[in-house]
């Protein structure tokens, strides 16, 4: 039985052939409408979710599938003291697979362990969010074409940016990826991640403060909102929120070409006017979401044979 906790559980191959089906789903959508039939999809978001938690039930429903599972921890026996191992006992019980989200660090790990079902992280902390990765990845390639030969630029909070954080493992195993990372040196991405993702493999990547000196160079720019909800001060936050505003002037000197992501949810930084922007991906991204984790679901159920 197969789980996805983090992007480096699924191989560069694997991970090609769930984009090469998310990509089929796409244009043969009736294919696979009831590949999923008779299956359920437990979703446990024990933090708040929009996209993520509408797409994998999206996701499921358009395979034919059905879904259950709460949208909160005040929702569910977490209230009452229940822990995830035992929770994940319960509901191996009623579903045949489980998307988790928890704000604590490892939480989906622990579930798998103790789970007779596969187990999707759909986000834990700071640390992963690998269904969003093969998102981002799909948009990527239906985007540019090809998931090597690329300059990446990602910009805000890449400390406790999980999907950035993802991205970077998962971008780090094809060829000639540059990386160019944009942030205040409060919100750098972890140390821990540089050492093992870069200078373990010896894979070149650009630390700025400043996101002018680098928009021209780059292929891609992944943006992320400063999240109030890492913060344990407040001050800092709000010192913090408004440090990267992306706007039509600042994109004049990028690429006719520059693929603009983000895992949203947008706060403000990127301004509204960027959307009508044909460089705007952002929303393509979150319907590439619902193929994705199509793709996934048949793949971890063992239906994509």
């Amino acid at each position: 039985m197969k789980h996805l906790i983090d992007p480096m559980d699924m191989t560069v191959e694997e991970i090609d052939h769930i984009l090469a089906l998310a990509i089929d789903i796409m244009a043969n959508r009736e294919k696979y409408s009831e590949v999923c039939k008779g299956k359920k999809l437990a979703t446990l978001f024990y933090e708040p979710s929009t996209r993520t938690r509408l797409s994998f039930e999206a996701a499921m429903m358009e395979l034919g599938g059905n879904v259950l599972g709460f949208s909160s921890a005040n929702s569910s026996s977490a209230a009452k003291g229940e822990s995830i191992a035992d929770t994940i006992r319960t509901v191996s019980c009623y579903a045949d697979i489980a998307a988790i989200r928890h704000p604590k660090e490892g939480a989906p790990l622990l579930a798998s362990m103790h789970s007779s079902i596969p187990i999707i992280n759909a986000g834990d902390g700071g640390h992963n969010h690998p269904s969003q990765t093969l998102t981002d990845l799909l948009t990527i390639k239906r985007t540019k074409g090809r998931l090597d030969n690329l300059t990446i630029g990602f910009c805000g909070d890449l400390k406790f940016g999980r999907t950035v954080h993802s991205l970077i493992k998962a971008m780090a195993r094809y060829e000639n990826v540059n990386f160019v990372l944009i942030s205040p040196p409060e919100l750098q991405v972890p140390e821990y991640l540089k050492e093992d993702v870069f200078i373990k493999k010896n894979i070149p990547y650009t630390e700025v403060v400043s996101m002018d000196e680098v928009m021209p160079q780059l292929d891609i720019l992944y943006m992320t909102r400063v999240q109030k909800e890492r913060f344990f001060n407040e001050a800092d936050y709000i010192r913090l929120k408004d440090s990267y505003i992306l706007d039509l002037e600042k994109l004049e000197t990028a690429k006719n070409d520059l693929a603009i992501l983000h895992p949203l949810p947008r706060v403000n930084e990127i301004s509204v006017k960027v959307d009508d922007d044909p460089r705007a991906c952002y929303f393509k991204q979150v319907e590439c979401g619902k193929f994705a984790r199509m793709a996934l679901i048949m793949n971890l159920l063992g239906l994509d044979k």
